[in-house]
């Protein structure tokens, strides 16, 4: 090799080097270290999974649908379903699914702090 590729082999092994060090030092934010509220515009927005299920029943069960978005709408939330962990352990949001039907989101597949959302008649 001539004394010119060897240096730049060096220097290029170098910045390789540094940078992996830097990604691993370097913090990265949660997901929910990042997301701000959900939004009102007239209907409640927030930022959401895409291909998120939307569930019948707030206690699971059938998927009746799904998200191909990743920012939706939603009516209400409600703590009061299956566990689904997370923040809100047991917080679900009610809203329609792309297909046009209506279902529950389990609150882990929400980025977007939920606590902003009306709360859901009993």
């Amino acid at each position: 090799m001539t004394k010119f590729r060897t240096g730049a082999m060096k220097a290029g092994l170098a910045a390789l080097a540094l940078g992996a060090s830097l990604a691993l030092t370097t913090p990265t934010a949660s997901a929910g270290e990042l997301a701000s509220g959900c939004w009102n515009t007239g209907r409640w927005y927030c930022e959401n999974v895409y291909g998120a299920p939307v569930y019948q029943s707030r206690y699971g069960g059938e998927i009746v649908g799904y998200m191909y978005t990743t920012t939706s709408w939603f009516e209400c939330r409600t703590d009061y379903g299956d566990y689904v962990g997370g923040p809100h352990p047991n917080r679900w949001l009610w809203t329609q699914a792309d297909n046009g039907k209506w279902g529950y989101m389990r609150d882990i597949d929400v980025y977007s702090e939920t606590d902003p959302l009306p709360t859901c008649p009993a």
